[in-house]
């Protein structure tokens, strides 16, 4: 899944980690997920959404490789 977390995190003016404490997640599910290492679950791509002010739609797509 491409997804469009590091954009927004700077748009805010954001540190990974500043956003793992609004997440309540570590640092290194941050960059995993930046990375698209890992997608989230569903509860933590809407809090993603919830706390970047961005529809899910907006934060995610699919990957155009799958």
């Amino acid at each position: 899944m491409d997804n469009s977390l590091p954009e927004e995190r700077a748009r805010l003016g954001w540190s990974q980690q500043r956003l793992a404490d609004e997440l309540g997640v570590s640092r290194q599910t941050v960059i995993s997920l930046e990375k698209g290492r890992h997608d989230p679950s569903l509860a933590l791509a809407f809090r993603l959404a919830a706390v970047l002010g961005r529809p899910i739609e907006q934060l995610f797509a699919p990957d155009e490789d799958a």
